[in-house]
């Protein structure tokens, strides 16, 4: 069976360690690799990947992706059982239809990554 074609976001980290601990809360699954420089993470058919970047300035990062989903309210709930502040760097956004048509949230990880996460509104 052939695989589908997919984009795979490879974002900074200023320690992958801590940021399989942060995403591991979060639901996702992973693995350090190349002497500890790189982490590859998944959560289902989601995957991600980091590499280590220590001069990294969280609120000076730009670096971001967005996660389409079928069910992003249940992703949303799950992600909050982490109990991450609204404000500030890490945080969860609220979620909410967007006049893009999206009904999304969005996850700022410790690193400043932004991840948005969302479903077409139907």
């Amino acid at each position: 069976m052939q695989q589908p074609d997919i984009a795979i976001p490879i974002l900074p980290s200023r320690s992958v360690t801590e940021t399989l601990t942060f995403f591991r809360r979060l639901g996702f699954e992973g693995k350090i690799h190349s002497y500890g420089d790189y982490a590859i993470l998944t959560r289902g058919t989601v995957e991600l990947h980091f590499f280590t970047h220590r001069e990294l300035r969280p609120a000076e990062s730009s670096a971001m992706c967005y996660i389409r989903v079928s069910d992003v309210e249940s992703i949303y709930r799950a992600f909050a059982l982490a109990e991450l502040p609204r404000r500030g760097i890490p945080r969860q956004d609220a979620l909410d239809d967007k006049p893009w048509g999206m009904k999304e949230f969005a996850i700022v990880d410790p690193d400043g990554n932004l991840i948005r996460i969302g479903q077409t509104l139907g």
